[in-house]
Order: structure tokens, then C-alpha cells, then sequence
């Protein structure tokens, strides 16, 4: 523990102290807008991010050390693990410095260096590797053998080759240079897939393109996966292949003789069937990640906006979730959210009824002394906003465009069900768009954060990720922002810290069958709502 704290606190630029009680506070249970708000005194007032921050890296250290616990003991078991091996594999801070390690005792499959050490080519490949004055041919005579498979000199030298390959391919010095060499030089190439132009058509912008990956934004690298993913382009990730060979001969090229052209060879052989496609999956893997995190960024951030969009409060609304052919459904909502009225008017084509979808419109904004008319951005959203704006009321009524995202999937849901058993999907759709201009964050924290539209690419990043940093934010938001326990929905109720689902429940049973909370004291007499969620 103490050796994590040190590396957290020595990447982030904080004591180690601050450190050491966030992450024993998060271990206890505490949420990050708990923490950034009651624990002020114990952090060091860290703010929400930097929480998050050691939250991610300490987990990501304790994973590596699961690892590194694996690894250390697989090798001691084939009793090949000398003091020095140890301290690498102990002093590694990325799972890419422990794999290499790693590999040269990693179980292989058959492979051509292990075809070739049956053969008994293992010496001659050493041999080789010490690049004696003398013509290699001499020796290679040596291990030609028919029962064995090595039929010529030129078997006997291939299969060396191919020994010496895996020995280049398993070095850490060379694997760690070839990776720095990826991530400041490689070029993301992507090309369109023979046959594929017409299909392929929307990603005719990247049919034949090449830039530094180090400066591809994020969403170009995910628009060129998800292409690679549907089969219309070809990508590759590498640096010049000249300059990396290079670099690998450097670590092993001591001579001007036979046996260092043999090597060369080798050298050629390991990188591009061996190392190029290594590392590459790496830089992929490491490329991926950080578009995945730049765009979970930017989705947090407008879900973050959308849910802490200005309510404007306890007003009779009438919301209108537009349509053609099936017409609008308009709906009216008292100032607690309660439906009070819903029907059909279809103003726009094929029916064109605009005279008596205005009369309606009228009637309902007068009966209900409705004060705001919510109306949905979906299909006919700006004709049915044109619509509304050349209807006349007898008192102001403001009108205003709601982002409907994700309503459809709420009035599908088991939450709208139960808030409208009686009503269809339609009903629902109207209510859910009505109530998000009355209180935004009351109204989106019922739909999975995913379906509110957040980003163009958010079923391409690491669903996980996605699903946990929105769950933050919304978590984030409500804590921000408060709740009223007298009002508050189960699902509102549920993202403040310390209360989940169930607990949510036992708040509004306790509500339902013993009135209002007069204070908050009185939570704790609440079904399993202890000390410590208190």
C-alpha cells in the first residue's frame, strides 16, 4: 500500500498523505461527491477530479501487482528466477515493461524457433550470434541431418535464423526502444478495402489517409476503427521500417562478416513477423484507450450540461412529442409533475388540421392556465415549434424546444410503467419531455445515461468506461445539486451517496406511510438506513 501511495502521489504532484486517506476513505465505501464535499479537512480539499485520479491509478497499480504476483511466482515454478529478474519484474510500472519480461518464459505454442531447437539448431544460432571470423557454413555442416529434418546447410542456417528471430523479438531492450520508437513516430495508415468503395462509401474520407497517430484526434482514430470494424478499411500503425530496423541492429550488430548478415536477416524476419505486429496491438490497445477516454470526456461533460440545464420549476406545462402522419401528442402536466389531461391534434401533413389543433392548443392553455409549452426536437419538432408560435393565448405563455433524447426509452421502461400503468408509450414520451423543462435532473436521472444522446461515437468506446463515467456524473450532479426528500423520486434518491435502490424504496415506503420528513433525523428511523448512510 505504502509503495502505491508514493507512485500516486509522486505522478499527481500531492502529498502522500492526501493520498493515503482518499484511498482509505474510498475503500470504506465513500463516493467521490461525498468525499470532495464532507471530506475537505481529511483530503486536502482535493476536488472531484483529482479523487477520481487516484481512484483510477490505484486501481490500475493493484491490478498490475495482481499480475506481477502471477508472473513471479510462474517463473520461480520453472526455477528460473535469479535475483535480478526479480527486481526488473518488481521495479516495472506498466504491464507492458512486466509482459516483456515476461515473455521469454511465457508458455509458447509450437512456433519456428521451437520447431527448430528439436531440430538441435540452438547451438548453431549461438554460435552465430557470436559472430566469429569464420565462414558460418563450416559449422552449419555440422548440424545437417537428415532423421532430424535438416536436409542442407541452408536448413541448418534458416532454422538458426529463426531461433535468433524469437531471441531478438524477446529482448527488453529492444522491445522498449521499438515502443518509444511507436508512440513518437508510427503513422495510423488507412485505406479502403478492394471492393468495398461503393458499400464503404461514408468513410470515403478515410479510403487513403495517413497522419502521426500522436496527432489523430480522437474522433478520426474511433471513425477508422469502427470502419476497420464493418470491414471497409484496412488499418496499420507503425513507424518507417528502415528506422526501426536500425535501431534493433545497433543492440546486436558487432561485426562485418557472414554471421552478422545472417543476423541482419534475422533481424529483418523478427521485426516484421514478430515485433511489428506486437507492438502495433499494443499502440493499438494504448490508442484506443486514450480516444476512448477523450471521448467519455467530452459525453460526460454534455450529460453533465444537460443535467444541470436551469429548471424552470413547479409551472403547469403542456408538452407536445411531434409527429406527422401519427400526429402530436399533447399532454398537461401540473406543477408536481402530475398528468392531468393528453390527446392527439395533427396540425402537419397528411392531415393539415391546423384550425382545430390551434382551437385544442387554446382551450387547454386557458382551462389548465397552462404557464409553458415544452415541445419535443425530434421529427416535426421545428414545424410543430413554427405551429405553436402563431397560436395566440390570452396571457404570455412562453414556448421552448426540449431535447427529447432518450424518451422513448423511458416510456418503454419499467419506471414509466410504474408511474403510468394506465398509459401508453406515447402519453409517457409527452409526459418525460414536459417534466425535463420543469426539473431536467429529476426527469433524466430515470434513463440510462447512454440513451440521452451524449456523443456521436458512444457505441464505439469501452461500454464500461462509458457507462461508469456517466454514472459519475449523474451521481455528481444530484449530489451537487440536492434533493428534496418530501418530493424526490426513488431514482433521484437513489444517486445521492450513501443511498442506493433499495434503500431509495425504504425511503419512499417510510414517506408514504408516515408523511413528510420533518427533519432529517428522522431518516434514520427509516428501514436500514444506518449511522454510517446517514
Amino acid at each position: 500500500m505504502d509503495h502505491f501511495i508514493s507512485i500516486i502521489s509522486s505522478e499527481l504532484s500531492l502529498r502522500e498523505q492526501q493520498v493515503f486517506n482518499t484511498v482509505k476513505l474510498l475503500s470504506e465505501g465513500a463516493t467521490i461527491p461525498f468525499i470532495s464535499r464532507y471530506r475537505k479537512e481529511i483530503t486536502g480539499s482535493l476536488d472531484e477530479v483529482q479523487i477520481a485520479q487516484i481512484r483510477d491509478r490505484h486501481k490500475q497499480l493493484m491490478e498490475l501487482d495482481s499480475r506481477r504476483k502471477t508472473i513471479l511466482e510462474t517463473i520461480s515454478e520453472q526455477g528460473n528466477l535469479t535475483a535480478e529478474l526479480e527486481k526488473k519484474i518488481l521495479n516495472a510500472l506498466t504491464i507492458f515493461e512486466l509482459e516483456d519480461l515476461y515473455l521469454p518464459y511465457k508458455p509458447k505454442r509450437k512456433t519456428k524457433a521451437s520447431v527448430a531447437r528439436e531440430k538441435g539448431l540452438e547451438p548453431l544460432a549461438k554460435i552465430i550470434m557470436s559472430q566469429n571470423s569464420q565462414p558460418v557454413e563450416i559449422f552449419a555442416n555440422k548440424y545437417v541431418n537428415a532423421k532430424l529434418g535438416v536436409a542442407s546447410i541452408e536448413d541448418a542456417l534458416s532454422g538458426a535464423r529463426d531461433i535468433i528471430a524469437e531471441w531478438v523479438s524477446e529482448d527488453n531492450f529492444v522491445r522498449g526502444k521499438i515502443r518509444n520508437l511507436f508512440q513518437r513516430e508510427a503513422q495510423i495508415n488507412s485505406k479502403v478495402v478492394k471492393g468495398k468503395e461503393e458499400e464503404g462509401a461514408k468513410y470515403q474520407i478515410y479510403f487513403d489517409t495517413s497522419e502521426k497517430i500522436t496527432k489523430a484526434p480522437s474522433h478520426r482514430v474511433l471513425a477508422m476503427f469502427r470502419g476497420e470494424a464493418e470491414g471497409f478499411l484496412k488499418l496499420s500503425i507503425e513507424p518507417d521500417a528502415d528506422v526501426a530496423l536500425e535501431l534493433i541492429e545497433r543492440q546486436f550488430i558487432r561485426s562485418k562478416n557472414e554471421a552478422a548478415n545472417h543476423i541482419k536477416k534475422a533481424i529483418k524476419d523478427s521485426y516484421k513477423r514478430l515485433i511489428q505486429p506486437s507492438i502495433e496491438t499494443e499502440v493499438r490497445q494504448v490508442v484506443k484507450e486514450k480516444a476512448d477516454l477523450d471521448s467519455i470526456r467530452v459525453f460526460g461533460e454534455n450529460l453533465r450540461q444537460l443535467l444541470m440545464a436551469p429548471p424552470l420549476g413547479e409551472k403547469t406545462v403542456l408538452a407536445i412529442d411531434p409527429g406527422f402522419k401519427s400526429g402530436c401528442k399533447v399532454v398537461v402536466i401540473n406543477p408536481q409533475g402530475k398528468l392531468l389531461h393528453n390527446e392527439n391534434i395533427y396540425p402537419h401533413p397528411p392531415q393539415n388540421e391546423h384550425s382545430q389543433a390551434s382551437a385544442k392548443i387554446q382551450r387547454l392553455v386557458q382551462q389548465y392556465k397552462v404557464e409553458a409549452i415544452a415541445i419535443g426536437n425530434g421529427t416535426a419538432g421545428r414545424e410543430t415549434e413554427a405551429f405553436i408560435r402563431k397560436v395566440r393565448f390570452d396571457r404570455d405563455v412562453m414556448a421552448i424546444v426540449v431535447n427529447e433524447n432518450g424518451a422513448s426509452v423511458y416510456s418503454a421502461s419499467s419506471i414509466a410503467r410504474a408511474e403510468f400503468p394506465n398509459y401508453d408509450v406515447t402519453v409517457r414520451g409527452a409526459v418525460s419531455i414536459g417534466r425535463r423543462l420543469m426539473d431536467p435532473l429529476a426527469e433524466l436521472v430515470k434513463i440510462d445515461p447512454k440513451s440521452i444522446g451524449v456523443g456521436q461515437y458512444q457505441h464505439d468506446v469501452n461500454q464500461t468506461l462509458l457507462q461508469n463515467q456517466l454514472d459519475e456524473i449523474v451521481v455528481s450532479s444530484v449530489n451537487k445539486v440536492g434533493v428534496e426528500v418530501n418530493t424526490a423520486s426513488k431514482e433521484l434518491l437513489s444517486h445521492v451517496s450513501g443511498i442506493g435502490l433499495a434503500l431509495a424504496k425504504n425511503i419512499i415506503d417510510f414517506r408514504n406511510e408516515n408523511g413528510p420528513f420533518i427533519s432529517r433525523a428522522k431518516l434514520k428511523k427509516v428501514p436500514r438506513f444506518g449511522d454510517k448512510a446517514f
